[in-house]
């Protein structure tokens, strides 16, 4: 796979550059944790890097980040976000991937994967940092192009690589997302469960490996909580919280 070397003059084609403060890194620990301690003088503050050595997931889950990857963070003020950025980042990069490789492949599993061939080959965490009256929003953004044969139990786009050049790729997502910061999504609810891979499926919930409950996956609410339909009474229960599995789907 060619390794597309990361170029700031690529990532930022046609983004006004007034507005973004952007660092590339070799190898760092977490552009989560780079993000938190950089200033906001601009808009947005973006931090990518070739390799992590510290990366993480939900619930300080261990992610995987070797070297060719995209590992990347965006950290921006606002109080004001009312839609889950979790679920709008993942359709961004939904949308994102799916437009540079040409294809309509890529899903999204409640509440922050990105899924290919039923396997995970990306994720979002995001984080936020209160100071004072105003909120950092930090979202971390990973996806696989290739992983190690030693944790094939990911996913990645390495069926792809003719098509993917990270620099394009990256920039296609700062774009979307910050025409999100500035003017919201449209229809961004029908959209993410028209991209959801397990929408009308049984599914399993549970947090901290404690089981919560199990039945039909009908949706999402307008803050991003899933909607369940149990098979133990019937009921419709919604949860902004958790895990959830589905047979067949790592």
């Amino acid at each position: 796979m060619k390794l597309n070397t990361l170029n700031i003059n690529k990532i930022l084609k046609n983004i006004d550059e007034n507005r973004v403060n952007i660092v590339i890194y070799d190898k760092i620990g977490s552009t989560n944790d780079e993000c938190k301690s950089k200033k906001l003088n601009k808009d947005f503050n973006i931090i990518c890097a070739e390799e992590q050595t510290k990366g993480r997931g939900r619930m300080g889950k261990e992610w995987s980040s070797p070297l060719g990857n995209i590992y990347m963070s965006i950290a921006f003020s606002g109080s004001t976000i009312d839609e889950p950025l979790s679920l709008i980042t993942g359709l961004i990069c939904r949308e994102a991937i799916n437009k540079v490789i040409k294809e309509d492949v890529v899903g999204l599993k409640w509440p922050n994967d990105i899924i290919l061939n039923k396997k995970k080959i990306g994720g979002v965490l995001v984080e936020k940092e209160v100071l004072g009256f105003d909120v950092i929003n930090i979202v971390g953004i990973g996806i696989n192009l290739k992983v190690v044969k030693k944790e094939s139990w990911w996913g990645d786009l390495s069926n792809y690589h003719n098509d993917i050049d990270r620099n394009e790729l990256i920039n296609i997502i700062v774009t979307k997302f910050i025409s999100y910061v500035d003017a919201g999504m449209s229809n961004w609810k029908k959209r993410w469960e028209d991209s959801c891979m397990h929408l009308n499926s049984n599914i399993k919930i549970q947090s901290n490996n404690n089981f919560i409950n199990e039945g039909k996956f009908i949706g999402i609410n307008n803050t991003g909580a899933l909607k369940i339909n149990s098979i133990k009474d019937g009921k419709i229960y919604e949860y902004e919280y958790g895990d959830i599995s589905i047979k067949g789907v790592y």
